[in-house]
């Protein structure tokens, strides 16, 4: 059956966002990143004067300044004048040089105005090196930072100099320059920069453009910052300066870097001009985070999990195949896994931690840290330890290095306090991943042969047995580190996730700091939970729905996938002994196909016909096709018997994604996991279903490339007393403990005089859908939440496939 749908009506922004596909949601973060990016200030400074372009006096003087103190004052005596402004002394030559010169031209860097840290010079931008909390580095930088308004102390061994005179010109605040010159006609400042090949611009301007913006030219590529070539130097194989380049791990940029550092006044990411780092010795990789998002969708969906569980070998030890095990000690497995998220000091780090065991061999410590997908540049090392207390001992002493914990309490009693730039345990827990242990591709149709169940439910089983939904699901969230067993984690670490969460939401309800001390809160908190929920593309959440998206969606998901993964087990071996049955058996849940004549099939037919509005991806809209449908009584939740009982049921939508339905079906339903001021969590913690099938159809589309889901069908008691919202309710917790059912008005309804009676006084709200009198609701449709997992049961499971309707026009057109 496929619905044919007319309906012209876009999702509204917020919705839309659920729908977005994994490169459109990577393209997202892009843009999000770059908004967290202090942009370039249009209207004053630092000081709040005026913006003034620097005249060629003023960027004289500073290179007067530059040169005058090069000349006549040491590094020590540049030392002694930034110790004596209370300003950080450390770094080589060059950087204490560069600080003392800023110091003297512009005055004392004043504290951080978010977290009260130091504010230090970095080439580019000035950026603080404090901290928010132990989990997160202030992210603050700017290209006009806070000073002191305070003359500048002068040693007497600098007024003793030839200098002397030149700096007491600027020692008085007021005779200061009002901008920074330097930083801000100058993208280039710090760098140097080497050029190859036949470029669109000969060498010599370059060159000149370089050193003009702040650069320095050479004709070397021994400690340049990057060589740049022509876009075509790849396809020619490269000169010997880049090959040179490409072995000495020196970034090689197109000469796009060089056009729109300076067009935009603000050195360019390099990573987002390489051209050969895929090229380089031995293959060096390119991390997750800096690839094509639909490259590394590509990747992640073929890429070996590498940790599957607390028992497994590490991959890349390559001890699996010579028998290698965890060892194991007083009932300890050492094996550990380990994250670290600090988008301050830019760091996004795994580590891998373990003891092997290997038959007729010593003992092996395998150690490794690094980025997802950068292997060639991770810090790697295998060793053989002949003496097990040795062994051990050095696999506690690495535990306490990077985490700045103990390890016995850690594993005995899970006692952990983070440590700032310290790396946080990743709980693992005793099973298998199910993106190992789940049926491959090749096993697939085997499965199914071998299977004695009726055809249909083999067939849905395989496909709740397969590594590709919950490949997909983790690859669409972010999660899909191959490196980590993010479906494999504990409950002890999935706690706390959730107490993170629940505090990083409450703590943002009640905020009283605005500006940037806000922007500090939910920067702490992203770095947290990207700490604890390890993503490829970590960013700062902003609003309420990316929490909902990235934070609760995917927790849920990932607590889902868990469940399935202990379910599924490991069905990498032979398929002849009918898995699929043996875990059907332990789903402990009836599935049987409906009969597409049945009177049953049909209604829901009618009503997905009724209900069903397109999916919008980008510009292109995607209807719905009915495969099957299923009729489904689990023994975890309330039996038919037990609901047709209950007052006031109702027939309504549930979506889901396929990574989440065998926990649905295996556990009964689970209410959301917070409360959010937006669509799906705005009634706290309740399980909320929809008179649409179009909700559902949000969550149960996943990709363009993978178009099959599920919608679910639940019998839900709503109670004697129904109470009806507007808008999201302030106080969900009263809604949480009165259990009421909870109707939330939605913009678009269902025409009330089509909906029927199904049998036993059960309701079904089908009707077309038509525009409310609720204009202004944060719902597109009607939404309702019932808070007792005792009054909501599955009843059918709607197997569809979305097929592309074509663009969608805009209103204009």
């Amino acid at each position: 059956m496929k619905v044919h749908e007319t309906r012209s009506q876009a999702h509204a922004p917020m919705d839309d966002d659920k729908m977005m596909t994994r490169k459109q949601k990577a393209d997202q973060h892009k843009l999000q990143e770059s908004e967290q990016s202090p942009k370039k200030p249009k209207a004053e400074n630092n000081n709040g004067h005026p913006d003034r372009k620097p005249s060629d006096k003023v960027d004289a003087e500073f290179k007067e300044l530059c040169r005058a103190t090069e000349e006549h004052l040491s590094v020590d005596l540049m030392q002694e004048i930034l110790e004596a402004n209370g300003q950080d002394s450390s770094g080589t030559p060059g950087v204490v040089t560069t600080k003392c010169q800023d110091l003297l031209f512009y005055g004392p860097l004043d504290k951080c105005p978010i977290c009260n840290g130091t504010i230090e010079f970095t080439s580019t931008k000035y950026k603080c090196k404090g901290a928010y909390s132990e989990w997160a580095s202030c992210t603050f930088s700017t290209k006009y930072p806070p000073r002191r308004e305070e003359p500048i102390k002068l040693p007497d061994s600098v007024l003793n100099s030839p200098v002397a005179d030149l700096l007491k010109k600027y020692q008085d605040p007021t005779c200061r320059p009002r901008t920074d010159p330097g930083i801000v006609d100058k993208p280039l400042r710090g760098m140097v920069i080497s050029l190859s090949g036949r470029l669109s611009r000969t060498h010599q301007y370059w060159k000149t453009e370089i050193e003009r913006h702040g650069g320095k030219a050479s004709n070397s590529v021994i400690g340049v910052t990057c060589l740049v070539v022509s876009p075509a130097e790849r396809e020619r194989g490269g000169s010997a300066k880049v090959a040179e380049a490409v072995e000495r791990g020196i970034p090689v940029v197109n000469e796009g870097w060089l056009l729109d550092s300076i067009e935009k006044q603000e050195a360019q990411p390099l990573s987002a001009y390489d051209v050969m780092s895929d090229l380089a010795v031995e293959g060096r990789g390119i991390p997750w985070d800096k690839q094509d998002p639909s490259e590394e969708a590509l990747e992640s969906i073929s890429a070996e999990l590498k940790l599957y569980g607390k028992q497994a070998v590490y991959k890349d030890t390559k001890l699996r195949e010579r028998g290698g095990k965890i060892f194991e000690r007083d009932g300890i497995l050492y094996n550990c896994a380990f994250s670290l998220c600090d988008m301050g000091e830019g760091l996004n780090d795994y580590c891998i931690m373990q003891l092997v065991t290997v038959p007729d061999d010593n003992l092996h410590l395998y150690y490794k840290r690094g980025r997802v997908g950068d292997d060639p540049n991770a810090e790697e090392q295998l060793e053989a330890w002949e003496n097990v207390d040795n062994a051990v001992k050095e696999f506690v002493k690495l535990f306490e290095e990077i985490t700045g914990n103990e390890f016995e309490p850690w594993e005995t009693e899970k006692k952990f306090q983070k440590k700032l730039l310290k790396f946080c345990p990743v709980d693992m827990d005793n099973g298998i991943d199910a993106r190992h242990g789940a049926l491959g591709l090749r096993q697939l149709g085997v499965a199914a042969v071998h299977c004695k169940l009726e055809p249909l439910v083999a067939n849905f089983m395989k496909v709740l047995c397969s590594q590709e939904i919950y490949r997909y699901a983790l690859m669409e969230m972010g999660l899909d580190s191959p490196d980590l067993p993010m479906g494999m984690l504990s409950k002890i670490h999935l706690q706390r996730c959730e107490e993170v969460l629940l505090e990083f939401v409450e703590k943002v309800k009640t905020m009283k700091e605005t500006g940037q001390k806000a922007e500090a809160v939910w920067s702490d908190y992203s770095q947290r939970w990207f700490t604890l929920m390890h993503s490829t593309r970590p960013f700062i959440f902003r609003d309420f729905q990316e929490v909902a998206d990235h934070a609760a969606a995917a927790f849920e998901t990932v607590r889902d996938i868990i469940d399935a993964s202990h379910l599924i087990g490991d069905m990498t071996g032979a398929t002849v002994d009918d898995p699929l049955s043996d875990r059907y058996n332990e789903l402990n849940c009836k599935v049987l196909p409906l009969e597409k004549e049945s009177n049953d099939y049909k209604m829901i037919v009618n009503y997905v016909e009724k209900t069903y509005e397109p999916v919008k991806v980008g510009e292109v809209s995607y209807g719905v096709s009915v495969e099957n449908i299923y009729a489904v009584e689990s023994t975890a939740a309330p039996s038919y018997d037990e609901i047709k009982e209950l007052p006031n049921k109702v027939l309504l939508w549930c979506g889901t994604r396929s990574s989440n339905l065998m926990r649905h079906l295996h556990k009964g339903f689970l209410p959301a996991v917070c409360s959010l001021p937006v669509p799906g969590y705005m009634f706290g913690k309740a399980i909320v279903c929809s008179d649409a099938a179009a909700e559902a159809a949000r969550y149960g589309f996943t990709a363009i490339d993978r178009p099959e889901g599920f919608l679910i069908l639940a019998i839900a008691s709503l109670g004697d007393q129904v109470l009806e919202v507007k808008h999201p309710p302030e106080d969900t917790k009263s809604l949480e403990e009165k259990k009421a059912g909870v109707k939330g008005l939605g913009r678009k309804k269902t025409d009330e005089s089509e909906h029927f009676i199904w049998k036993d006084d059960i309701k079904v709200p089908c009707g077309r859908l038509i525009p409310s009198e609720h204009k202004d609701s944060p719902l597109e449709y009607n939404e309702y939440a019932v808070f007792d997992p005792k009054q909501t049961s599955i009843r059918f499971v709607v197997g569809v496939k979305y097929e592309e309707q074509g663009m969608v026009m805009d209103e204009e057109e």
